[in-house]
């Protein structure tokens, strides 16, 4: 069976999806340059826009294709209109645009009465005054449509509001084309932790992966720093953090793909922050793997091809991921990692940062401030969390110069 990819995204983050996915289907990338690193697990490629639908579709016509697939942010909707042109599975793509777009995700919670922060969607720091007024402090300010925490800022009081709109109307991210840049949304802070699911959805009904609860730095920014992930999670079946996912699908309108869905624990209850139509990022997936057993790359492919998920943990762990920052913006020498130090609960220390590469933290750079990632499995949250400690001095970042 052949299935679409469309876009692979970089070696860190998603090589080991792909490397899955390919042990099950011949995959054929839709991709704006020739493979690289992904040659190995590919059938097939075509260079072509991958905005362009109808390039896409026509390049793929002769395949004997079953399905596509992205784990692209920016190409959600293209692929789910490509999905919808070809007769494939999946959802509709104007559902897609609704994840995509946060205010569009908020208009569309609100009127099904979904938990969610407060918003107001503001083009100008005066409206983004009295939206605040409105609101009432501390709150957020984040764009419309990027992700990975590009522009996202915790605002505490009025003097800070200024500086930290202009960070969020001036965000930009490659390749965000479905909503036009300068829309910011003033948002109630929910406070509580910040976990996130992972699930697969056939046909409007779920099928809960796993949940990962989220570690966060360089405030007031909201970068991820790193994830947990615990198969014995009583999230993973709590009704209230399911019924709210739940609702929140049905919001939108999605109905068959798989989502990574990101929520707020508050007093209240737990509270929508924003649902991304795809899988999830930052090495997610390869911890819920190791806790679960679960290969949500495989499971995501399979649906996107029709097949009705089933989702059956075979193994009962804990597993976590920690990235790793420079102390200061800098430009990149080299990372190393001295792989005899690492401890026996480490799976993967991967060096992320290249040989020259300029790495600026938040709010200037996010996840491209990170230069290594190291990933652990244990039989709890605290024999992970050890691990990644002892792991912290053998992964050594040589810099050129400071910034």
């Amino acid at each position: 069976m052949t299935l679409l990819l469309v876009g692979a995204g970089s070696q860190a983050y998603r090589e080991y999806l792909l490397r899955s996915v390919a042990q099950e289907y011949e995959v054929h990338l839709l991709a704006e340059r020739a493979p690289l690193w992904e040659g190995p697990y590919l059938s097939g490629h075509t260079v072509v826009d991958t905005t362009d639908v109808t390039a896409m579709a026509e390049a793929v016509r002769a395949l004997p294709y079953e399905g596509v697939l992205t784990w692209d942010d920016t190409r959600v909707v293209h692929t789910a209109e490509l999905a919808r042109l070809l007769g494939l599975p999946g959802s509709p793509p104007e559902a897609m645009l609704r994840c995509r777009d946060k205010w569009a995700t908020r208009e569309a919670l609100r009127g099904a009465g979904v938990p969610q922060a407060r918003s107001e969607l503001v083009t100008s720091l005066p409206r983004a005054r009295a939206a605040a007024t409105r609101i009432g402090y501390p709150l957020v300010l984040k764009p419309r449509a990027l992700n990975a925490s590009t522009g996202v800022a915790k605002v505490d009081e009025p003097a800070l509001l200024s500086a930290r709109f202009r960070l969020a109307r001036g965000a930009t991210a490659p390749g965000a084309v479905e909503v036009a840049p300068g829309d910011v949304l003033v948002e109630q802070y929910l406070d509580g932790p910040e976990i996130s699911v992972d699930a697969a959805w056939y046909e409007g009904r779920m099928h809960p992966a796993f949940v990962a609860r989220k570690e966060c730095g360089f405030p007031p920014y909201f970068e991820e720093t790193g994830h947990l992930v615990d198969a014995g999670d009583p999230l993973l079946s709590d009704p209230a953090v399911l019924d709210v996912v739940s609702a929140a699908h049905a919001a939108v309108g999605f109905t068959t793909g798989w989502t990574h869905t990101e929520l707020r624990l508050t007093a209240e209850g737990p509270k929508i922050v924003e649902i991304n139509a795809r899988i999830g990022g930052d090495r997610i997936p390869d911890i819920g793997r190791l806790a679960l057993g679960v290969d949500a790359a495989l499971v995501a492919a399979r649906v996107a091809c029709g097949v009705r998920p089933h989702i059956r943990p075979d193994r009962h762990g804990v597993a976590a991921v920690r990235f790793h920052y420079p102390r200061a913006d800098c430009i990149a020498r080299e990372v190393v990692i001295d792989t005899a130090a690492l401890p026996a609960a480490v799976d993967t220390a991967l060096a992320i940062a290249l040989p020259g590469q300029e790495l600026r933290l938040p709010p200037n750079g996010h996840v491209s401030s990170r230069h290594a990632l190291v990933t652990a499995v244990g039989a709890t949250h605290e024999e992970c969390r050890s691990a990644l400690d002892k792991a912290s001095s053998a992964v050594r970042l040589e810099v050129l110069r400071t910034l």
